[in-house]
């Protein structure tokens, strides 16, 4: 008996430290210092139907793993110098679980057409699967709604050989003729990317898009002699730092 009063008595002493060597662990984990990172996902050529084009698609953030500065930035270069589809933004990115992040920030729309200020709501993480989401909600300076959601997920062919599908698709609730876009849902973009990974940090990769405009996004297209849907090969390179 006085033996296991003994041990309870040295068991409740070394709790506390024992939790506080786990909380220790926990706060090194988390790793509170500022990082940086950043990703060209698409730097491509596209060729084939409809108008050949080059696409750009990056971000970057930098920041602690609970709270981040995040930047965006995508659109089209098209012939003699014109820039179609440009959107540029900056958020706040909070960490809200594991696997999940809320933003909130602005979107600039710049590019060759009428430029556009919005507020910017949105949320990015890991679905099951290890399927990649982005889904956000603007407001603009002028009354207009509007909404963004692309999904893509990484299949890993072998250690260096990786496909990747992607989808984005782009929803207005007015109809914008200094952005020629529509109502409700203007515009869709997919694609199937097979890259090869010289290294983690550097890729080329070829692949096949489907682009798709509709409604009054359709006829303003069609109205400047652009195809409204188009199947198109695509090459570039994907890096990260």
């Amino acid at each position: 008996m006085r033996t296991l009063a003994i041990a309870c008595l040295l068991a409740s002493l070394s709790a506390p430290a024992l939790a506080q060597t786990h909380a220790d662990h926990t706060a090194h984990d988390m790793d509170p210092g500022i990082q940086f990172h950043g990703i060209l996902d698409q730097f491509e050529g596209r060729i084939g139907a409809g108008a050949n084009a080059f696409r750009w698609e990056g971000q970057a953030w930098i920041g602690t793993d609970t709270d981040k500065l995040w930047l965006k930035s995508e659109g089209f270069a098209l012939g003699k110098g014109s820039v179609d589809d440009g959107r540029h933004e900056v958020f706040y990115n909070r960490a809200i679980s594991t696997w999940f992040d809320v933003q909130a920030g602005v979107r600039t729309d710049l590019d060759s057409g009428t430029s556009r200020q919005w507020a910017a709501l949105g949320v990015r993480g890991m679905l099951p699967h290890f399927v990649e989401m982005e889904a956000t909600a603007y407001a603009s300076d002028n009354g207009h709604f509007a909404a963004r959601m692309s999904l893509s997920y990484d299949l890993r062919l072998t250690q260096r050989w990786v496909l990747q599908p992607e989808i984005e698709v782009n929803v207005y609730s007015k109809t914008d003729p200094g952005r020629h876009v529509g109502s409700g849902l203007a515009s869709l973009d997919a694609g199937v990317r097979l890259r090869y990974e010289i290294s983690r940090k550097f890729a080329p990769y070829i692949g096949v898009t489907y682009s798709g405009r509709y409604g009054q996004t359709a006829r303003f297209a069609r109205q400047e002699s652009e195809a409204a849907t188009a199947v198109q090969f695509v090459f570039g390179i994907r890096s990260w730092f």
